[in-house]
């Protein structure tokens, strides 16, 4: 049976939730999660993987069990929670690690990478994207909040929060969605309704345009330093299409990429699968 530690680190007054596997001298993997979700996303990947690795895995400010600080003193940019994840990383001794980055987590970690390109050891992206061509449709009313921040633009993307959009986001693209367990978009329900947690959900959509204007500086990243790179898609994803995985290679032409016959939250029908990927990339 695998060993999960449950800790919390103070981040400059912000107190970050974590979950931690594995032996401590084994090679470190970070692992961030997207929304609206929480590290709970991998709590079926964690055992799979804490043989090989030692195993972080973040709560974000502003999700699942880390603090929510008001919108008053903390600005919920992207900029700011790779701040918040970078100062965690070093508080915890993280100096050098690969990272698994899952639709919010990419540009969070992508911005590690930007910052501090030496401690990077390797990167899979699940669903994480850097690419204009991998972003869909489903995008739009996202896309007409950047170009104008009305009131009538913010309160349209609240529907994006409800209860059935959540479900919708787990099952899209799922063949068997009696292999999705409610418990992961139930308790994302749970934090969504938190008081408070809508504005700042509804902030990061907005700053979400940040991501997309710095896209061309990931890809600078990717073709100067050609990291290890392996991507596990899930295929029939609503909102970040397979074409942003394919990207990948354009600029890291060695990058894997692999692909599963699954929706968004492809650890939900796949941990197994997208297990085995990661320990044939990693484990030499």
């Amino acid at each position: 049976m695998t060993s999960i530690a449950y800790r919390y680190a103070d981040v400059d007054g912000v107190k970050v939730f974590y979950r931690e596997a594995g032996r401590l001298h084994a090679p470190k993997l970070l692992l961030l999660h997207g929304f609206p979700s929480s590290s709970h996303m991998f709590r079926d990947l964690i055992p799979k993987l804490a043989e090989h690795f030692h195993i972080v895995a973040p709560d974000l400010p502003g999700f699942g069990q880390s603090d929510m600080p008001s919108r008053d003193v903390f600005a919920y940019t992207f900029d700011k929670l790779a701040k918040v994840i970078e100062r965690f990383t070093e508080g915890i001794g993280f100096d050098r690690f690969a990272m698994y980055v899952f639709d919010y987590g990419a540009p969070t970690g992508f911005r590690l990478a930007l910052a501090h390109p030496e401690r990077i050891a390797a990167i899979i992206s699940q669903n994480g994207n850097a690419y204009e061509e991998g972003l869909s449709e489903n995008w739009n009313p996202i896309r007409a909040y950047w170009q104008e921040a009305s009131s009538a633009n913010r309160e349209a993307l609240r529907e994006l929060l409800a209860h059935e959009t959540t479900v919708w986001q787990y099952t899209h693209g799922v063949h068997d969605a009696t292999r999705v367990s409610p418990d992961g978009y139930s308790l994302d329900d749970f934090y969504l309704s938190r008081p408070g947690a809508a504005e700042v959900q509804l902030d990061l959509f907005g700053d979400y345009r940040s991501n997309v204007e710095l896209y061309p500086a990931f890809q600078q990243y990717f073709r100067a330093y050609q990291p290890p790179f392996l991507a596990v898609w899930g295929k029939n994803d609503p909102f970040f299409l397979p074409a942003g995985a394919e990207a990948f290679r354009r600029d890291m032409p060695g990058a894997v990429v692999r692909f599963f016959d699954t929706g968004h939250f492809a650890l939900e029908t796949h941990a197994g699968e997208i297990a085995a990927a990661i320990s044939e990339f990693l484990v030499r």
